[in-house]
């Protein structure tokens, strides 16, 4: 544990920032969050760990990408959280957050989520733990990912329809924190990120950092020592965090935490609007969903929409202990464009024979930007795999003319 266990603040990051109605809630959550998940009290965190391999199907695999090594001259590792049950990372803070809420006497979950792996991740462990459980969904996000609407109302959820703003992940997280406000007695929100007030992006991370507790065992085993750098995605940074966590004491080991570009960078004021995602390396500093941190924001403030192809990257803030991690140097924040991941979607697909989560694409698309020496040993974590994104990917590459995309004649 490092930085901010007890305060929540990462720097001038974090914190507290929700109403006063909810304060009992998280007071609550953060006395739970200390006595079973730090202190492991009642064996709560033997019992995640037996259920994330016995259900979870954990401990994922590191493996060497052949063909991407050859293309690059470096050496590339993929550590495969699209192995885990679900197709995502999400399962191991949804089933360790499901997990917690049975163990404080709560009978019901809710959970907001932008791609639904989140949400498809929180309906499979309600229905294993025997636990109610409602969704919340923009209305985009629900029309961008059908598969995964259908996936969370076969697990016994209810979904609910988010049709106010851009209908993305940030009108869905303001829902379920109004549905939190008035059901605190007997309901748990399962946040999806590395975000929110104290104490949830720390204990987001404290789940999804058996990512880099593995993939630090395994290297030594695997490349035969750390590797030269960690690559990962970063919409709210669940899985960056949970990829770079057990490396950050590791100083030799540099950190990539690839945002969207989408198509261009900055903000227009004009339209409220941010073509991209990429707030830890472009946001400034404001408050969103209960804690200080980096957001697309106009100059008086306002929270703008923001655009991925990636609906799991499609958010206006960052995780506040990776705004913190960037001012200190020790993770460096680059992004792609949307023609950029959407390539390496069908680059990996093509070369390894693993279908990514567009989210994970972007973390790939990095390799044909950076500057790697040829003795490097570089892991990606490939968060997510891409069936989700079919629909999305053919849509796209047909609009675009890919070079690398299969013939697209007969989806036009």
């Amino acid at each position: 544990m490092s930085r901010a266990e007890n305060t929540g603040k990462f720097g001038q990051y974090g914190g507290q920032f929700v109403p006063e109605v909810l304060m009992p809630a998280v007071e609550e959550l953060t006395d739970a969050h200390r006595r079973y998940v730090v202190e492991n009290e009642d064996g709560f965190i033997d019992d995640f760990r037996k259920r994330l391999r016995n259900f979870g199907g954990r401990p994922t695999p590191l493996g060497r990408a052949d063909n991407l090594s050859e293309r690059y001259g470096h050496d590339v590792y993929l550590k495969r959280e699209d192995l885990v049950h679900g197709g995502a990372h999400k399962l191991n803070n949804a089933l360790g957050q499901a997990l917690l809420a049975k163990y404080m006497g709560k009978d019901r979950v809710i959970a907001e989520t932008g791609a639904g792996q989140h949400g498809t991740a929180t309906a499979m462990a309600c229905a294993y733990l025997g636990l109610d459980c409602e969704i919340y969904m923009g209305r985009t996000d629900i029309n961008r990912q059908r598969p995964n609407v259908f996936r969370m109302r076969t697990h016994g959820a209810d979904v609910n329809p988010v049709d106010v703003g851009s209908g993305t992940l940030k009108e869905a997280t303001n829902e379920a924190m109004r549905d939190w406000a008035t059901t605190v007695e007997d309901t748990h929100y399962v946040i999806g990120s590395v975000v929110g007030p104290h104490p949830f992006p720390t204990m987001v991370r404290d789940f999804q950092a058996v990512i880099s507790e593995e993939a630090r065992e395994q290297s030594r085993e695997v490349i035969g020592s750390l590797p030269d750098a960690v690559v990962a995605c970063a919409g709210g940074g669940s899985n960056t965090m949970g990829a770079f966590h057990h490396f950050v004491p590791d100083d030799a080991v540099s950190l990539y935490a690839v945002e969207a570009g989408g198509s261009a960078l900055g903000v227009e004021e004009a339209e409220s609007y941010a073509p991209n995602s990429a707030s830890l390396g472009t946001g400034t500093v404001g408050v969103l969903h209960g804690a200080r941190t980096k957001l697309l924001q106009t100059g008086e403030g306002q929270i703008v929409e923001s655009h991925s192809v990636s609906a799991g990257l499609d958010y206006a803030g960052v995780g506040p202990e990776l705004a913190y991690l960037v001012d200190e140097e020790r993770v460096t924040p680059v992004n792609v464009d949307d023609d950029d991941a959407l390539e390496a979607f069908h680059r990996l697909s093509r070369e390894e024979g693993i279908i990514p989560a567009l989210e994970s694409s972007h973390a790939l698309a990095y390799l044909e930007h950076a500057d790697f020496d040829e003795d490097d040993a570089v892991v990606v974590n490939v968060s997510g795999r891409g069936d989700k994104d079919l629909d999305t990917v053919i849509e796209e590459s047909a609009k675009r003319d890919l070079d690398i995309a299969p013939d697209m004649e007969v989806f036009r």
